[in-house]
């Protein structure tokens, strides 16, 4: 196969045309206001805010590039990668899944450099609100967009930790009270109730406080450190959502297509059905 470029389409007329990368959320500029989402594919950005309400068809070309290599694969792993660079890259081992199995102190860290700039940096224990109460973790430099690409209603930071492997071992804890996990159908259908996270927050502090001063004993007192900040609350460009969720796939339907009803997460919402476009990463489309 040959290596995947932007040219395939190039005689096409298309507005967008490409290779997927996960849609760019941002906070909107004014409060209150929906979250503002571009989708990506290769060098070419769409606004999608504007396309609600509109007819919007989206074709798989059959080809798919790794997201780090650029090389041509017949099957994507691990959300845009070709097989070699899934087995070799630091930032598709096991451990980036499960941060408290961190082997790096033993040595056989895929690639030593990239895990002292990605995991040896401050990271943040979260409360948030998809589908339901949530814990989860994310890099201090992440915040918003971690929680935006969750379909996020609601979010407040709670810890602060000095690295990557003492935010999943702070999360490991929590999850023994609270789910790790998004429902997704339940966030993409929108009847998700608001939460006093600052409760919820004060209610785990209080059960998990022991097991949280064995983690601080073991860590340091100053490299797990508690958080006194106000919850977040975002709204998104959804006209209409589906009280049915059925999705779309692009290795079983290359062609999706119907009236764009709303983006959520990083899911775009047709009345033919949603998709995850983060999911096809590197996969080569024409949106029209």
């Amino acid at each position: 196969m040959p290596r995947v470029t932007d040219d395939l389409f190039a005689s096409v007329v298309s507005p967008v045309q490409g290779c997927l990368q996960k849609m760019a959320a941002d906070v909107p500029s004014r409060l209150g206001d929906p979250v503002v989402y571009h989708l990506r594919a290769g060098e070419h950005r769409m606004l999608l805010n504007e396309r609600i309400g509109s007819p919007m068809r989206l074709t798989w070309s059959g080809a798919i590039a790794c997201t780090h290599c650029g090389r041509a694969t017949k099957k994507s792993f691990a959300q845009g990668y070709c097989y070699p660079c899934f087995k070799r890259l630091a930032q598709c081992d096991t451990c980036i899944m499960k941060p408290e199995t961190c082997h790096y102190h033993q040595g056989t860290c895929r690639d030593p450099v990239w895990g002292e700039k990605h995991c040896f940096q401050p990271h943040i224990v979260y409360l948030a609100n998809s589908s339901g109460l949530k814990v989860g973790i994310t890099r201090k430099t992440q915040m918003p967009t971690r929680w935006l690409d969750q379909g996020a209603i609601q979010a407040l930071p709670i810890l602060e930790v000095k690295t990557r492997q003492q935010s999943g071992l702070v999360e490991m804890l929590f999850k023994e009270e609270v789910a790790d996990r998004t429902n997704w159908r339940a966030m993409l259908k929108g009847d998700v109730k608001p939460l006093d996270l600052c409760a919820e927050r004060d209610r785990l502090f209080s059960l998990l406080n022991e097991g949280l001063g064995q983690l601080r004993d073991v860590h340091g007192a100053d490299a797990i450190r508690s958080l006194d900040e106000t919850p977040l609350d975002f709204h998104y460009p959804v006209a209409t959502f589906p009280s049915k969720v059925t999705s779309h796939n692009f290795d079983k339907q290359p062609l999706i297509e119907g009236t764009l009803q709303g983006v959520k997460g990083q899911y775009l919402i047709f009345d033919t059905g949603v998709i995850n476009l983060r999911k096809f990463t590197g996969y080569e489309i024409v949106v029209g």
